[in-house]
């Protein structure tokens, strides 16, 4: 099924939010070849609950010698990828206030073997919630389509919060990376075209 095949006056509630996320994403996203979105699941009425998102952006997926991250005497120069996959699920209570939806980068392919993921102080990179993305969204109204555009945002590196104070940072050792080396050493401006 196509949004195209829902009349949205016929739904109610939750299903006309999701039918409005996914014309907003597609509008919003059509004509890009930067980020591409796919539905991942459906609920029984055929409207998603689950999207696949890639971004075919230029960004950080790690550093050198990371396993002695945060260790005296070693420099610690980023790593890069062009392609990162973003899933988001919407939880069974969302729109509503408490049910937000997950934004999350995966870490390990089909077979299981790892892949890159975003390098960014607001996505965690370590540890059993690696992957996690902190959107920070504003107290007011917004949309999936304004969340994935964001996160295009942290990938280019336009957009992050490093210091420790709130909103904190989402992996406070990527953080101190980027205070500490990426920042001084102009390793978090970086160009989409090199």
């Amino acid at each position: 099924m196509t949004v195209r095949d829902f009349t949205p006056s016929a739904l109610s509630g939750r299903n006309r939010r999701l039918w409005y996320e996914w014309r907003t994403l597609e509008e919003r996203l059509a004509g890009r070849s930067d980020i591409v979105c796919q539905v991942a699941a459906s609920n029984a009425e055929g409207l998603p609950v689950s999207y696949l998102v890639d971004y075919h952006l230029r960004s950080i997926c790690g550093v050198a010698h990371q396993e002695h991250l945060g260790e005296p005497g070693y420099t610690h120069e980023p790593r890069f990828a062009n392609h990162f996959r973003m899933q988001i699920d919407l939880p069974s209570q969302y729109p509503c206030v408490d049910a937000p939806p997950a934004f999350r980068f995966l870490t390990v392919g089909p077979q299981g073997e790892p892949i890159p993921h975003p390098w960014h102080p607001n996505i965690r990179f370590f540890g059993d919630m690696a992957g996690r993305v902190c959107i920070n969204m504003a107290d007011t109204y917004t949309d999936l389509a304004w969340g994935v555009q964001r996160v295009a945002h942290y990938l280019r590196y336009d957009t992050y919060h490093a210091v420790y104070e709130p909103p904190y940072p989402e992996d406070l050792k990527v953080a101190s990376w980027v205070v500490s080396q990426g920042e001084p050493n102009g390793w978090v401006c970086f160009s989409q075209n090199e």
